[in-house]
């Protein structure tokens, strides 16, 4: 498969700079939706059905299985097709090469990642026609915003399979990701009462005052060392600097490593916004946790071993880490399923204009995704 790929190097890269060139951001409807309607033609020339998930807001949702198989798919890919991107950035800054590298709004996560999954496809069509029946592919238009319309087509297509095999992209060093910690975002809207900061301002009850209160309690939540963390990264409020403020908005994240926190973590953020410290405020509480942790275990470390004899025989070393960032592999995990992340190419930076691809791994990864499927089918 090796010869091929590198025959096709020239072709990933076009299409990934077709791709890039799509502003996909999550709430750019028709970008990912155009950016899925690349994918599913190049997914039909190679003999996948897609099955589309129509959403009213967000991208469309794609699941795609081989035409005509009567083989139950025992193992399943997840790729999104969403960047973090504003719409305009493709052309503010498109797609480029410069050395090794390539950079461009969402190249390495996960455009490069798409790009390596369909061609480890079309490498199996040709080398292992029979693998392919094996295979169901999620193609999900939200993972950036949480996946709100993918999360539940995801644990679905999950139901029964042996892996679970997720695109992000590999680490700077090259490591796959084997544990990341769940999360969530909750939203505080608070009322309290406007007047004049000088002529009347004892009629007046500050809403930012209670949120103060609450952002120092709320993050004496955290605890690093056990892998919690909470944290008020927005807060909006106030009308004017003369006046005592009315309202005010806290925008809450929150981290656990473990599923047993989740409950105590939602517990004591709900209890904390019950009671105001300033009276005649009040508050209502939106949100919650929508991602489990990904925790290691021993099908995650089963699994990784069978892909680091697959690395080693292509001379590559694969390492593993856990990450603080979340994404579609903790659905997967916590059901039960051997899942790793991380299968993507090499790069970095992503979310930022300096997002890169390392270009070296475009074709090594692809050879590595397509060889690890073969492996575990032989081991079924």
């Amino acid at each position: 498969m090796k010869n091929y790929l590198q025959s096709k190097e020239s072709e990933m890269l076009a299409l990934l700079e077709r791709l890039v060139s799509i502003d996909s951001g999550s709430s750019h409807k028709k970008g990912v939706d155009n950016v899925g309607e690349v994918l599913r033609e190049q997914y039909t020339q190679i003999g996948f059905c897609p099955k589309m998930y129509e959403q009213s807001e967000n991208g469309d949702n794609i699941v795609l299985t081989l035409q005509d198989s009567e083989i139950k798919p025992t193992i399943l890919f997840i790729a999104h097709m969403d960047t973090v991107f504003k719409t305009g950035t493709a052309k503010q800054r498109p797609f480029t090469v410069k050395g090794d590298r390539a950079y461009g709004p969402g190249v390495i996560d996960m455009k490069a990642s798409q790009v390596a999954l369909l061609y480890a496809m079309k490498a199996l069509k040709e080398h292992h026609p029979e693998v392919l029946g094996h295979v169901q592919i999620v193609l999900n238009g939200d993972e950036e915003i949480g996946s709100p319309t993918s999360r539940s087509l995801i644990e679905e297509c999950a139901a029964g399979k042996q892996y679970a095999l997720v695109m992000e992209p590999a680490r700077k060093d090259g490591s796959l990701v084997t544990a990341r910690r769940g999360g969530g975002r909750y939203t505080m809207y608070i009322k309290g009462k406007g007047a004049h900061s000088g002529i009347e301002p004892q009629n007046g009850i500050s809403a930012i005052e209670e949120l103060a209160h609450k952002i120092i309690k709320l993050h004496a939540l955290t605890d690093h060392e056990a892998g919690v963390s909470v944290s008020v990264g927005i807060v909006e409020g106030g009308e004017s600097v003369n006046t005592i403020a009315p309202s005010a908005v806290g925008h809450v994240d929150v981290r656990i490593t473990s599923a047993d926190q989740a409950e105590w973590l939602d517990r004591s953020i709900r209890e904390i916004c019950e009671v105001p410290d300033v009276a005649g405020t009040s508050i209502v509480l939106e949100g919650g946790l929508n991602r489990p942790p990904m925790e290691k275990n021993e099908q995650t470390v089963e699994l990784l071993s069978i892909i680091q004899e697959v690395g080693k025989e292509l001379g590559i070393t694969i390492t593993d880490v856990a990450t603080g960032g979340g994404s579609d592999a903790s659905f997967t995990s916590s059901l039960g399923i051997p899942t790793i992340d991380g299968l993507g190419p090499i790069g970095g930076n992503a979310h930022s204009d300096e997002e890169y691809l390392e270009i070296a791994s475009f074709v090594e990864r692809t050879e590595l995704l397509a060889k690890v499927l073969v492996r575990l089918l032989g081991k079924q």
